[in-house]
């Protein structure tokens, strides 16, 4: 591995990994570890094959990828995908069984809680320890140090050991110590997520400033709109193996339908997305040099094409087509697990689905499009002033908003015969932002005279509304914000 730090100046790449693999050698029983250091030994003595007592595990496999200088990349995947192990790789922490690795400049991390602190020394000792490590000179440390100690705002706690730190404390004066040795590269591996809310905001306040100056970011998180909005480009980790690379959405749509998948339709999700990478792949070759096409570093990874719609990636070579959707699809994998049927008094609800408006059943939606909440009621019994309802929540069970034709009667039915089918439609308006929702389903009506539900579904549909890029609105609901900002008056001044 090599640094320079005036190499990234001049060039275009920050980091640059060739064919990385990273095997360990994972023993079943302690006493095998023994005899693999024994018998086959033995064995090629007396002209046996020699055996294996243990088996190889692949935490990387052949992973190759460029990062230009500048540059912000999201790496995404689920638990041992092998995103924390390529960060080591790159950092130079961990050394790789084979491949090679290029990283142009100083480089600033944050892998893991407290890693490269020593718990018996003082905050402000591993502070210097920390910069001898990324070879920065003791002098410039300590013109340095009273803004490491401002943004850690860890009060007289600097001066005592680490060991007495709480989480947040870790993390509070790593990230100080890192973002503060001017980098020009940092690695941040979901360190973040231990703070407080008001700590991640300064920090990714810096380091939306370190992008700003032209640094290069290299950024792993579960977090699906951390990545759409800080990144410019997102890798997609799985098995160890880079499946894809591309546009955050994309990226994004991809990761959350392998996450949310059983382990059996997930290899399914994952060899889709290999065939389709691979098409695009293949197809890149034939592409004009303006070509759409996003791709690693090098121009040979693989890669997908956003059409202006925003609706869907495809791409086409000899009539075949490769389809990675990040909205208006349905995922098959997002089911809910928590379906709760109120008693059936007299009436059944059945079939609740989300279409768009051309009648295709999705339940991956985006913002600001209208879609139909759809469901079937088939009655047993004879009904009057029968109402029917929509309700939308969040994961936590929090309600957000829906609608019930019981609150008004010119929307009722008058009454409804036993035997008899209604087919129910709510079109409406998708103002959630980004994340994942649940919506309930019911039908009311009076009997004999007496007024009851008489039947519900809660959590009867899930669905996901896809991250959106450069959204400054929060919350659940999107109250289309617009931003204005202008000269003020002078103290003093008349209006």
């Amino acid at each position: 591995m090599s640094s320079d730090r005036a190499g990234v100046r001049g060039s275009g790449v920050a980091i640059r990994v060739r064919d990385v693999s990273k095997h360990y050698v994972m023993f079943e029983r302690p006493e095998d570890r023994f005899k693999q250091m024994v018998v086959p030994r033995l064995e090629r003595l007396i002209g046996r094959p020699p055996r294996r007592y243990f088996r190889d595990f692949a935490a990387l496999s052949g992973v190759s990828l460029e990062i230009g200088r500048g540059e912000t990349v999201g790496i995404i995947g689920r638990n041992g995908s092998g995103k924390s192990t390529l960060l080591q790789i790159i950092c130079g922490t961990l050394q790789p069984t084979s491949g090679s690795v290029e990283v142009n400049g100083r480089i600033a991390a944050l892998l893991e809680l407290g890693a490269g602190f020593n718990p018996e020394f003082t905050g402000r000792e591993n502070v210097f320890l920390n910069a001898s490590i990324l070879g920065v000179p003791r002098k410039e440390m300590e013109w340095r140090f009273d803004d490491i100690a401002r943004f850690a705002d860890i009060g007289s706690f600097i001066d005592q050991p680490v060991k007495t730190y709480s989480s947040g404390m870790y993390v509070r004066l790593a990230f100080a110590t890192a973002i503060n040795v001017d980098p020009d590269i940092l690695v941040v591996d979901e360190a973040l997520a231990v703070g407080d809310e008001a700590f991640q905001r300064k920090c990714f306040a810096r380091i939306e400033q370190i992008k700003d100056n032209g640094g290069t970011i290299l950024f792993v998180s579960h977090g699906a709109q951390t990545i759409v909005q800080l990144c410019s480009r997102a890798i997609l980790m799985d098995a160890g193996e880079l499946i894809l690379q591309g546009r955050p959405k994309t990226i994004v749509a991809q990761y959350q339908r392998l996450v949310n998948a059983s382990p059996e339709a997930a290899s399914e999700i994952r060899t889709g997305i290999l065939e389709a990478a691979g098409i695009l792949r293949a197809s890149d070759q034939n592409q004009e040099p303006n070509t759409a096409a996003i791709s690693g570093g090098s121009g040979t990874e693989a890669g997908v094409d956003e059409v202006a719609s925003g609706e869907r990636i495809e791409r086409h070579q000899d009539g075949t087509t490769g389809v990675l959707k990040y909205a208006d699809y349905f995922d098959p994998a997002l089911t809910p697990q928590s379906t709760v049927y109120l008693e059936e008094r007299g009436a059944r609800i059945e079939d609740a689905r989300i279409l768009t408006m051309s009648g295709e059943r999705v339940n991956v939606l985006q913002l600001g499009k209208r879609y139909i909440f759809e469901y079937f009621v088939s009655f047993s019994v004879d009904a009057n002033n029968v109402g029917f309802g929509m309700f939308v929540k969040t994961l936590s069970g929090t309600g957000l908003g829906g609608a019930n034709s019981k609150s008004d009667i010119g929307l009722q039915i008058k009454s409804v015969s036993r035997g008899s089918t209604r087919r129910v439609r709510y079109e409406f308006g998708c103002g959630f932002l980004p994340g994942a929702y649940a919506v309930n389903c019911g039908v009311t009506g009076s009997v004999a005279g007496d007024g009851f539900v008489m039947h519900r579904i809660i959590d009867a549909e899930l669905f996901r509304v896809a991250a959106e890029p450069n959204m400054i609105g929060t919350g659940f609901f999107n109250i289309d914000p617009m931003l204005t900002v202008s000269a003020g008056h002078e103290s003093g001044a008349k209006a």
